[in-house]
């Protein structure tokens, strides 16, 4: 390390001169400030970047390989979503705008679940005939479900030829089955080991879960390489699931814990109130073994309400994300740089782990949240328009996209989300979101080890070879910001082309 630190204090003309300010003097002066406006100056490089791990707590008691969670949001999280989450070592918070029975099914196919992400099939009786499709495979079961034994396969290459056949005369036999807690290595090692071109997976109960063919495998294996998947005590995918705070809510959490849920979030737009008090308490008294993240929350006020009442984790944000307008109808809200620095200031000196939750849209953000005391990051839009969120593609003006919308949007509110922002109860709604869409991002098998990639680099350049390293180089001062003006935000675009193809990897 050289002599001179990131403190060190230089002389210009006599006057006292120096680089940048400490967060606790930035954040101390009563600005709210976005990601955008500020920046990290750089620090000292002695490790590669491989050397960075991002592995991070989620709550007091889960951690996580990598600091990345789903959004509970009904055009974000369902369970393939929470299923290649797991898979990269994230985790997804399966959202509650839907019937109990329909969020505790989400739950338990995403945990009964060892492969990164849903395949592809249909089921038929032996007696049906292939008429039309778009599975890969239809597998025939003895009564065409997925609960009784499985007979044969027809793949989708055969579908034209055999058309019009019922499929017990043409179908090829499955020989051979395997569970369905298998992991996709295990899976290509059995294929190979047998010569197989697919194999079914059925769950304890002998139910199928996914029909895996050769060219599945030969597709994942030439997707980046993977982290550490986050697992469970049994070995099982870590899957959360977001609740709300009225008394009905308790027979969901019932419901959830039975499913096998691992992590609960409460759902609130503002979660310092006495209805997200009382949830935490009777949480903690009745399922101690079920951690409970509490939010969202912006101030440290807020924040200590929560952790005296018991939290695991707290999400910080308020009217950040881009579909969210709860800052321009209601007039809260927060800043997001600021919000995450605040709360996870109060939050460290009692162990609690911070979600900063919103204004994520690209790495850099990603960046600044950890590095100002964030645990890990929650995304809405950065993984909404995905192979893996809900919803089907849509062309709109020649381009692919999938629709994203905020759960305070009207269209939202009338499947019930509205009681996230207490309104539940009254007959005026009120927008605090809307209805857009997103383009299509391909799948986060993808992309988001890409982006894990680039925010390894960033911490490389700020000296910070963990999220603990991080943490303490900001806390002693080490880590310097300055707030960036609205010319300097555009210098470190792009800027000054006539036309540009911009690709982040």
């Amino acid at each position: 390390m050289p002599t001179l630190t990131a403190t060190s204090s230089f002389s210009v003309l006599g006057a006292p001169f120096e680089d940048g300010h400490p967060a606790s003097s930035l954040f101390n002066k009563g600005t709210s400030y976005t990601y955008d406006d500020v920046i990290f100056l750089p620090h000292y490089i002695d490790f590669p970047v491989d050397a960075v791990s991002l592995s991070s707590p989620l709550t007091r008691r889960l951690s996580l390989s990598l600091p990345f969670v789903s959004s509970p949001m009904d055009t974000v999280s369902e369970s393939s979503m929470a299923i290649a989450m797991a898979s990269l070592g994230g985790i997804g918070i399966i959202h509650s705008n839907n019937s109990v029975s329909e969020q505790v099914s989400l739950l338990r196919s995403a945990k009964s679940r060892r492969i990164p992400f849903v395949s592809d099939f249909e089921t038929l009786p032996p007696t049906e005939s292939i008429d039309s499709g778009e599975a890969s495979v239809v597998l025939v079961t003895e009564d065409g479900t997925r609960k009784t034994r499985v007979l044969g396969y027809v793949k989708k290459d055969d579908y034209e030829e055999l058309r019009g056949n019922r499929v017990g005369d043409v179908m090829k036999r499955v020989e051979f089955i395997v569970p369905s807690g298998y992991d996709l290595d295990q899976i290509a090692g059995f294929l190979s080991g047998k010569g197989l071109e697919l194999v079914p997976t059925v769950s304890e109960e002998n139910e199928v879960i996914d029909v895996l063919r050769v060219e599945d495998v030969e597709r994942t294996k030439g997707l980046p390489k993977m982290g550490l998947p986050s697992l469970g005590s049994k070995g099982k995918f870590l899957v959360g699931a977001a609740i709300g705070t009225r008394e009905e809510d308790k027979e969901r959490l019932a419901a959830l814990v039975k499913g096998g849920v691992d992590v609960v979030v409460l759902d609130s737009s503002q979660g310092n109130s006495i209805y997200q008090l009382d949830m935490i308490k009777h949480i903690k008294r009745n399922y101690e073994e079920v951690d409970v993240i509490g939010g969202n929350v912006v101030t440290m006020y807020q924040a200590q309400n929560l952790i005296q009442a018991g939290v695991d984790g707290l999400r910080v944000g308020m009217g950040s994300g881009s579909i969210c307008t709860t800052q321009e109808v209601c007039a809260v809200g927060r800043g997001q740089a600021t919000a995450v620095y605040k709360v996870a200031s109060i939050a460290s000196q009692s162990g609690v782990p911070v979600i900063a939750d919103g204004g994520i849209s690209n790495s850099g953000h990603i960046v600044k949240a950890l590095v100002l005391g964030a645990s890990t990051v929650m995304m809405g839009s950065f993984l909404a328009g995905s192979t893996e969120a809900p919803g089907a593609y849509e062309i709109q003006n020649g381009r692919r996209v999938k629709k994203y919308r905020g759960m305070g949007s009207l269209e939202a509110m009338t499947k019930g989300s509205d009681q996230r922002y207490l309104g539940d109860k009254e007959k005026l709604k009120i927008a605090q979101g809307v209805v857009g869409a997103v383009a299509d991002k391909g799948s986060i098998l993808k992309f988001l080890p890409y982006t894990t990639q680039a925010v390894k680099q960033g911490f490389q350049d700020l000296g910070a070879n963990s999220l603990q390293s991080a943490h303490e180089l900001l806390r002693s001062n080490v880590l310097r910001l300055e707030v960036r003006s609205g010319a300097a935000q555009v210098e470190g675009g792009v800027h000054g082309l006539v036309s540009y193809e911009k690709k982040a990897f």
